[in-house]
């Protein structure tokens, strides 16, 4: 017998017929003897429409009241999956975040789990009774309803499940597992029976979708083992594949992988945009003076290239932020103009990050030279370069990243 938390995205419990599908898959758990605690979403389209309501009723809400209105979507679910499964005759209650407690900060609208007291949550699932959570949601110092932030069911799933000292966190959504790179670009794109969570931080931070990064830090920080699989898969289907393990694919400590691929998978970000400051005076400081106010605007720069002329007077220096901060970033720029020293300022949005990851790298030379050779064949010109011990990321022209996927895909033998 296990202790085992399930969570179920938006599009798994969109409608009734899905919400019965889920209850399926949690009665199999009950009924195979393990305990079993629930997290669900919203139904899908359910937390945009409440958002809009409050813009709607006042463009400058109260946090507080607004966290009120926001988690009404995951309350309506936790309670139907609990009468649902009632109906079925499986012993389940719903919990709201408050009523656990799941402790948060007071950053109302995008606040961090600081604490959860499951004493009388393990006590209930001890009994043999289902616990169905309402995600993204808990309590703050306050005593009001806190919000996680946009896909905070992740985390509230991962923290419940280190709270409650679970075997397993499965999460289930519309895809069926991490795959080596996006399935829609490179049809030969293979599921991944296991991958390791330092990696799948990687992944997920650069642009993979299937998993929320606060959640995969927090289940590598509390060595959560997590499951990813699909809700859309039959709950009868066999639930033993390769490894002993359901068809998916479990994030987990690197110790627990057999044999370790030197590339583990191809991730790409489209919402990058570079800024290039031409002709900065080179002096002490000057990084400071470029990357201060950017850092005070709460602006994250990735890659940094910084070139220096041949008289050592001036440099240029190269980075990119956010798509979406790149108005702003250039705005905090021209402010600060006369402190920089830059004579130009240029800038470009219709770049992309493409990354090769692999906890193998480590211990494999020329990996890095293999990816630019590649893409240098195929004519692909690389802007930017930045490198950890387990990653490569390359900056590109937007026009290329198919290409570039596919290329580097074939490459390093993932195409299976």
């Amino acid at each position: 017998m296990a202790r085992l938390v399930l969570k179920f995205g938006g599009t798994s419990v969109a409608d009734l017929d899905r919400i019965r599908n889920v209850a399926r898959h949690v009665k199999r758990e009950v009924d195979a003897g393990h305990e079993v605690a629930v997290v669900v979403s919203a139904m899908s389209g359910q937390t945009n429409k409440l958002v809009q309501f409050c813009r709607e009723a006042s463009p400058l809400h109260d946090a507080r009241e607004y966290d009120a209105v926001v988690a009404s979507g995951e309350q309506v679910t936790s309670g139907l999956l609990a009468i649902v499964l009632q109906d079925m005759g499986v012993n389940a209650r719903s919990w709201q975040g408050w009523q656990v407690p799941i402790k948060t900060d007071g950053n109302h609208g995008a606040a961090r789990i600081q604490e959860i007291d499951a004493d009388f949550l393990c006590e209930r699932l001890s009994q043999g009774q289902v616990a169905v959570l309402a995600g993204f949601q808990g309590i703050a110092p306050d005593n009001r309803i806190s919000t996680l932030g946009r896909g905070g069911s992740d985390t509230s799933a991962v923290a419940v499940a280190a709270a409650v000292k679970a075997d397993r966190c499965d999460i289930y959504t519309d895809v069926d597992g991490v795959y080596t790179t996006d399935p829609r670009i490179v049809p030969k794109a293979q599921r991944l029976e296991r991958v390791s969570f330092e990696e799948m931080l990687e992944m997920a931070s650069l642009g993979a979708k299937v998993l929320q990064v606060r959640s995969v830090e927090m289940a590598m920080v509390h060595g959560v083992r997590t499951f990813v699989r699909s809700s859309f898969d039959d709950p009868e289907a066999p639930q033993v594949g390769n490894g002993g393990l359901p068809p998916g694919t479990l994030i987990c400590d690197e110790d627990e992988l057999v044999e370790q691929q030197v590339v583990t998978g191809i991730a790409f970000s489209k919402d990058e945009a570079q800024i290039s400051l031409r002709d900065v005076a080179d002096k002490p400081g000057v990084a400071g003076t470029v990357f201060g106010p950017l850092a005070d605007a709460n602006i994250n720069v990735d890659m940094i290239v910084q070139n220096i002329s041949p008289d050592g007077k001036t440099t240029d220096i190269t980075f990119t932020v956010p798509e979406s901060d790149y108005d702003r970033a250039i705005s905090v720029l021209e402010e600060n103009r006369g402190e920089i020293g830059f004579q130009n300022l240029e800038g470009a949005t219709d770049v992309v990050k493409v990354s090769v990851i692999g906890i193998g790298m480590r211990s494999h030379a020329g990996i890095a030279a293999q990816c630019f050779r590649g893409l240098a064949q195929k004519g692909i010109n690389i802007r930017a370069i930045t490198t950890s011990e387990i990653k490569i990321s390359v900056l590109i022209d937007s026009a290329y990243t198919e290409l570039a996927v596919r290329t580097l895909h074939s490459l390093y033998g993932l195409d299976g």
